[in-house]
């Protein structure tokens, strides 16, 4: 146009205004964060964690166990979790952290990895943008957890074996020097084998959980596991007619030579010989319940007295393996072997029978019997 000048050089670009608008946001929160700001952050991300999944549906005491690992390696290294690089994690769980069993490792990185994935859907925008950090998960392909299987095969006693293992324990019982002890200990593991509930179930049970009238010989309830990692779930446990024999004379003439006072229906079914002084010094009418480690030890201690044969070791959750074994051998339906043990899928169930003898030739005669009689009738 005339009267403008020209100059021979073009307009640069002009840069958008939008964006430096957001990277001028994102310095200037950066610039003042704090530390404490990160620490109250994190805290509010493990708080909303737990609500999100007691939302999901599991159980307090799950809750509460869900946040510990992260809360654990966070505090040895005094950082929030979105500062932790897998060389930290690596560095803590096989040296000072390292779990005495790989199922536990595996248990606490797949609890980190879970939220660290809550941390990258809800919180990582927030993070990136007031404190300067990437969100991205310590557990990475090299050090993620595979399930290694259980290389050791579960072989449950005989039936014969079992039978006369728990004969000869209770022939010993009258020469025991703490008797009321010992035959908590035999009631507690012959139920086991009876009723096929774990260790922690039978000793959280109470004197109220026990409903004789319930079933045709009795049921109890237990706190069992819960699907999918859930947490525990109430289930009634089956007691059949040796096992309300066995805890009714355990009820009626050694229930009541402990300490506490076995008419409360909150009072444990197999308590504690123990009293804590704490405990002791309040005079309270309930005692402790008998830990499952102790449980243990006394089944381990007498199978090694009393068993015979090639196994010559117990613990209870054995002993839950013999009672599915057992109870399939005899012709009982794996639905309710499964039902027995409190499984929710069927698959767990046929775990627990990698040693039960089947007979397929017999299976297949009794099958062509059945067709033979039912075409007979149709004829």
């Amino acid at each position: 146009m005339a009267g403008e000048k020209d100059t021979g050089v073009q307009d640069e670009p002009r840069q958008e205004a939008g964006l430096a608008d957001v990277l001028t946001l994102q310095r200037q929160a950066f610039e003042t964060s704090t530390p404490a700001d990160e620490t109250a952050l994190y805290q509010d991300t493990l708080a909303e964690y737990c609500w999100a999944r007691d939302v999901a549906g599991l159980s307090a005491k799950t809750l509460q166990t869900l946040v510990a690992p992260v809360l654990e390696i966070c505090s040895f290294y005094d950082v929030v979790p979105w500062r932790l690089t897998s060389r930290d994690l690596d560095r803590y769980f096989a040296g000072p952290g390292k779990p005495g069993r790989h199922a536990t490792m595996r248990s606490k990185l797949t609890r980190i990895d879970s939220y660290f994935a809550f941390l990258e859907q809800r919180y990582a925008g927030e993070i990136l943008r007031r404190f300067g950090a990437a969100v991205e998960s310590p557990i990475d392909p090299f050090n993620r957890p595979r399930h290694r299987g259980d290389f050791g095969l579960r072989i449950p006693p005989s039936t014969r074996a079992m039978k006369e293992f728990f004969a000869a324990w209770r022939d010993a019982l009258p020469t025991e020097r703490k008797y009321p002890v010992a035959a908590r200990n035999y009631v507690m593991s012959k139920l086991t084998y009876i009723s096929g509930v774990r260790a922690a179930e039978l000793c959280a049970v109470r004197m109220g959980d026990v409903h004789w009238e319930n079933g045709q010989w009795g049921r109890f309830l237990v706190h069992g596991k819960g699907a999918n990692g859930s947490g525990p779930r109430e289930r009634e446990a089956f007691l059949f007619q040796d096992g309300r024999e066995l805890l009714w004379w355990y009820v009626e003439e050694i229930r009541g030579e402990f300490r506490d006072d076995a008419s409360d229906p909150h009072a444990p079914l197999f308590p504690s010989e123990r009293l804590p002084k704490a405990i002791a010094a309040l005079n309270m009418p309930i005692a402790p319940a008998v830990l499952p480690d102790t449980f243990r030890r006394a089944l381990k201690t007498t199978s090694k007295q009393h068993l015979k044969g090639s196994v010559t070791e117990l613990f209870p959750h054995l002993l839950r393996h013999a009672c599915a074994t057992h109870n399939y051998e005899s012709g009982m339906p794996l639905w309710d072997v499964q039902v027995l043990l409190g499984h929710t899928w069927a698959t767990t169930t046929v775990g627990y029978l990698a040693t039960a003898k089947g007979d397929p030739e017999r299976q297949s005669l009794e099958s062509s019997r059945r067709a033979v009689r039912r075409l007979s009738m149709e004829s």
